[in-house]
């Protein structure tokens, strides 16, 4: 079971924050993109992913589901047939949410969250033997000099510190 959110909702009561959410998903999922406050944004970014997760899985069950959260059954359509197919090999991430400054009546902060759009850069990390071991002795030889001197200073520091607090010690020692 979900824990619910403390302090105060965002419409006032759980049912109408639901509602406010269900209706800015669907603006979401309809435009692309839509300009709120940073509080709603953040709220409809889980929710958001939540449902193209769902949608993204397509069968009638999760298409059930989305469609007791965005009562439009031609935004449903949508989110099924072109944002799915989209997002199909982006596991996660599906929006972002970039602050835009605060609004000209009451200076509430404001945000864009949008779909994102730009195809997934698979990340790959792989390492070579030979290039690695042949710039690591011209990188040492070059920074060689400069590492020494930091770490001399650094070793006197600390002897420089243990002399007066041996000091101390001896003075206790003897009272």
């Amino acid at each position: 079971m979900p824990k619910p959110t403390k302090g105060a909702r965002l419409g006032g009561s759980p049912a109408h924050e639901r509602l406010i959410l269900a209706n800015l998903a669907t603006d979401l999922f309809r435009h692309g993109k839509i300009r709120t406050t940073v509080t709603k944004a953040k709220r409809l970014r889980p929710l958001a992913e939540r449902l193209i997760t769902k949608a993204k899985k397509g069968d009638i069950h999760n298409r059930r589901q989305v469609l007791t959260v965005v009562k439009d059954k031609g935004v449903v359509h949508h989110l099924f047939t072109e944002i799915a197919t989209t997002f199909a090999e982006r596991p996660g991430g599906y929006t972002r949410i970039t602050k835009v400054g605060p609004r000209k009546g009451d200076n509430a902060p404001m945000a864009v969250i949008e779909l994102v759009t730009e195809p997934l850069n698979a990340v790959t990390t792989r390492r070579t033997e030979a290039p690695t071991a042949a710039a690591a002795p011209a990188a040492e030889e070059t920074e060689a000099p400069k590492a020494e001197e930091p770490k001399a200073e650094a070793a006197e520091a600390p002897e420089a510190a243990e002399a007066p607090a041996a000091e101390a010690e001896a003075k206790k020692d003897e009272a």
